[in-house]
């Protein structure tokens, strides 16, 4: 039997009556708190079971609020999440203890069939630089309780920030140890910068983890099912779950979401043309679906905003990029490619233009100390000329494929006097540190920020994959500080006024899912002073 979501246009689903929508989910109305729907309360699903069986979450923290995400699936493992085509009513509530006996805002959202039972609630009204608890109700089932935070006001003192950062984590290379283990940290917020999920098909042994699962993850991701299927196997990790119910998030995207190195409108392999677009719509659906976001995001057409801005204090201002759905196609080829005339038209961008344009708005309006740009891929060049003779060549799905989009962004930071640039990326399954420069080329030339890029989750598994590769090319590229090629973890970071603290928190294998932890190097960023230094 065909499933009914396979005949659902994305582009209709996500613009699902919107006006009732932002009624019933939040929206401007949580600041006052919503009202029962009429006629109904909150029930549990007809089918029964534990309708929160893929956990809760907490985004996108402003000065007073923040999204909280649930989606009601009492049989995560069934493309139906085992709920019937209706709609349901959820109970949320806020407390500022952990016990939940004092509740300061509180309502119903409903859980729309259309967006797969999920629930998007955005809380207002709250204090700033406060910590919350939350939970849901459906029927007589209570979610599990989680913990979050609200941000300073903009402008306001601010001593000291610690968060983290994470991407790629392929659930089948690996256990979430790492997560396990960065939820015993003392953080405000964790930031994920992209490969969620991987659209990869996965055997019934379950890779690596060497688990059974159904024979409905064979076949690779391409249609709004499938998605919806592979972030629920994700979401049903408990260590994944627990990190998001221990701090708030801030999320963005990278390719794997979707295709692997898809390029905007501009897919890597079939399908084409319009085909492609209606799988990258399905798959952002399914992506908004499933995490706390903003209904500024919610999917419309074919596209998502998902690009914005985050601020802390006087401390730290946040710059999420989407490096992903605004991008020209490669202009040099895919793969390793020699830098070609095309890649320094100015008409080639990463980002578009209008995000572009916003990103340089954003940096010359911001008063904060430390500016971060949060994004996907690479940002320092890596000269591949070991391999080929001497000759330049680089890998083009990262911003050697975009070298003028790339300075231009970087001369803008030089020439405005951008304080403290800071650049945190995923992607790579490997740590790189490095200091970037207009001129990549002169090592004499001045550096202008720091990049930090963060391995992965547990993509690659405990493979020995690119430390043999990229570790001979580091000799040909002096602003690469520090490189290492395959060990598994997350970012910690410490920021203060005077000092930005970077540790590289490294698993021992992700083979398992209580893997011991260690901080296997760390640096520091001077306050006025580009570039990080190894301590």
């Amino acid at each position: 039997m065909q499933d009914h979501h396979d005949q659902l246009d994305p582009a209709q689903a996500s613009n699902l009556d919107r006006r009732r929508f932002l009624q019933l989910t939040g929206g401007v109305s949580a600041a006052i708190g919503l009202a029962l729907l009429p006629g109904e309360s909150a029930r549990a699903a007809p089918r029964g079971g534990y309708p929160f069986t893929l956990g809760v979450a907490s985004g996108d923290p402003a000065p007073d609020g923040f999204v909280l995400w649930t989606r009601l699936a009492p049989d995560p493992m069934d493309h139906t999440g085992g709920l019937p085509s209706k709609d349901f009513a959820v109970d949320w509530q806020v407390a500022t203890d952990e016990a939940m006996t004092n509740v300061v805002r509180s309502g119903t959202a409903l859980a729309p069939d259309a967006l797969a039972h999920s629930v998007h609630v955005e809380v207002a009204g709250l204090d700033p630089r406060h910590e919350y608890f939350y939970r849901f109700r459906a029927g007589g089932e209570l979610s599990p309780v989680g913990r979050t935070m609200t941000t300073p006001p903009p402008g306001a003192p601010l001593d000291e920030l610690r968060f983290a950062f994470a991407s790629c984590q392929k659930w089948d290379d690996g256990y979430y140890s790492a997560y396990r283990r960065m939820a015993d940290e003392d953080l405000d917020l964790v930031i994920h910068l992209g490969d969620y999920i991987y659209e990869y098909g996965i055997g019934t042994t379950g890779g690596f983890r060497n688990v059974p699962i159904g024979e409905q993850f064979a076949s690779e991701t391409i249609n709004l099912t499938r998605y919806r299927l592979q972030h629920a196997l994700y979401r049903t990790d408990p260590d994944l779950q627990e990190a998001h119910r221990l701090f708030p998030w801030v999320v963005t995207w990278d390719d794997h979401e979707v295709e692997n190195d898809y390029s905007g409108t501009d897919a890597e392999g079939p399908p084409y043309g319009n085909r492609f677009l209606k799988r990258r719509a399905a798959a952002y659906q399914a992506y908004y679906e499933h995490l706390p976001l903003r209904q500024s995001a919610m999917p419309s057409g074919m596209g998502m905003l998902l690009y914005r801005s985050i601020t802390y204090g006087d401390l730290a201002e946040f710059s999420v990029l989407d490096t992903r759905q605004y991008r020209s196609g490669p202009p040099c080829g895919r793969g390793e490619q020699p830098r070609c005339p095309a890649a320094l038209d100015p008409a080639t961008t990463m980002t578009g233009p209008d995000q572009e344009r916003w990103l340089l708005d954003e940096l010359d309006g911001s008063t904060a100390r430390w500016n971060v740009i949060a994004q996907q891929v690479m940002m320092g060049q890596l000269d591949h000329r070991i391999y080929y003779e001497g000759n330049e060549v680089f890998w083009q799905d990262a911003w050697d494929g975009f070298p003028a989009a790339r300075a231009r962004i970087l001369q803008h930071v030089a020439s405005r006097g951008i304080e403290n640039p800071v650049v945190i990326t995923g992607d790579w399954h490997s740590t790189f540190v490095n200091d970037l420069k207009i001129d990549f080329d002169d090592p004499d030339s001045a550096t202008v920020a720091t990049e930090f890029v963060g391995t992965s989750i547990s993509s690659n598994g405990d493979g020995i994959v690119y430390g043999p590769y990229y570790g001979p090319m580091i000799p040909d590229n002096p602003h690469i500080k520090f490189f290492d090629g395959d060990r598994r973890g997350y970012v910690r970071c410490r920021v203060t006024p005077e000092q930005w603290e970077t540790d590289l928190r490294m698993v021992s294998t992700v083979s398992r899912s209580d893997a011991p932890v260690e901080t296997f190097a760390s640096f520091v960023v001077e306050n006025g002073v580009p570039g990080a230094q190894q301590v």
